[in-house]
């Protein structure tokens, strides 16, 4: 990404070499999932999945199912739910309409933090990527910077706003010290007409963005200050509780879709081009594909899917540091890693 200042050598060299090393070990995987991808047995159980986003480039390996069947193949029917956000994921599946979100850890912190009885089950991204982009000329790099300024944020039900507030308490400011304005997802088109001053956003809307005349701009990366997952799927502990059999065929279906992607970047673009509303550049879907790939993989060499507990109750401890939940939480005893393929 030209326009994106570079992690640091370190950072991408661990990341090259874990998608590497990923690749090469996933590549076999996926060849086996995909073989088995599309038997004729109807579905046995239906999946509904609340997502934080419209139907995306970045979540081809979901949108493929038409044409991979990897979830058919674990005899399950799956229906994505779109949403606005990761508050919109979790509310979702409250509701009951739908069995598992793909949400921000600052919503399932938030969730827990009201009482609801919720279980992660799956750590999707465990790099972070969110930012704050802003132009150059507004001359904001760093979060004290933010102070009285206009921010776009997808939603006020999004992860990017849980971490512009966790951005914005590095300098010692709260959401009062600043204008939030909703931008809806992926849409840098206020900051280029100049309507706000930054951009809370994620590396994939980012690279949209340069794609779309975004030019000379600062970016704040949110891992700088707390690197935690960017997102997770999570369960209603009732249905955690009834539904373990269909749950553990949808990690295991996930988990090969993602090891396709990994395994297979162009194959996934060209396929993202008729299913995802934001495909039409198949070039672009590359570029964002790789990136999710990368946030797949976590530093360490941990299985997909795999959690970081230490992590997530740093976590959890920062957002009560914030005051952005009132509760000290036990991730531990909110998270289980026993359904995961394997485990």
């Amino acid at each position: 990404m030209t326009l994106t200042p570079p992690p640091s050598s370190t950072r991408r060299t661990l990341l090259t070499a874990a998608a590497s090393l990923a690749v090469a070990s996933l590549a076999p995987f996926a060849a086996r999932a995909q073989a088995a991808g599309t038997p004729h047995a109807p579905a046995t159980g239906k999946i509904t999945l609340a997502g934080w986003s419209k139907p995306i480039s970045e979540i081809t390996n979901l949108l493929a199912e038409p044409d991979k069947g990897f979830f058919k193949a674990q005899g399950l029917e799956l229906v994505y739910l779109p949403g606005a956000g990761g508050g919109d994921a979790i509310r979702n599946i409250l509701s009951g309409q739908a069995d598992v979100a793909f949400t921000d850890p600052g919503s399932f912190f938030m969730a827990l933090d009201k009482g609801e009885k919720l279980r992660a089950i799956y750590d999707i991204y465990p790099q972070n990527v969110f930012n704050v982009v802003s132009k150059k000329s507004a001359n904001i790099t760093r979060p004290a910077d933010l102070k009285g300024k206009r921010i776009g944020v997808y939603s006020l039900a999004s992860g990017t706003r849980q971490n512009l507030l966790v951005m914005l308490h590095q300098a010692g400011l709260t959401e009062a010290d600043v204008e939030i304005v909703v931008t809806g997802v992926l849409n840098f088109a206020p900051l280029l007409q100049g309507q706000v001053d930054a951009t809370a956003a994620t590396d994939t809307g980012l690279l949209v963005g340069s794609k779309r005349g975004l030019t000379d701009v600062n970016v704040m990366q949110v891992r700088d200050y707390l690197n935690v997952s960017s997102d997770l799927f999570v369960v209603r502990e009732s249905v955690y509780q009834q539904k373990q059999p269909l749950l553990r065929a949808f990690l295991k279906a996930y988990r090969d879709s993602a090891a396709w992607m990994i395994a297979q970047p162009d194959e996934a673009a060209t396929l993202a081009v008729k299913r995802a509303i934001d495909g039409t550049d198949r070039n672009t879907n590359l570029e964002i594909i790789r990136l999710r790939n990368a946030a797949s993989i976590a530093d360490g060499g941990r299985a997909l899917g795999a959690f970081d507990l230490a992590s997530l109750q740093r976590a959890a401890d920062a957002y009560r540091a914030l005051g952005l939940i009132q509760h000290p939480l036990d991730v531990a005893a909110a998270v289980d890693a026993t359904l995961l393929p394997g485990a």
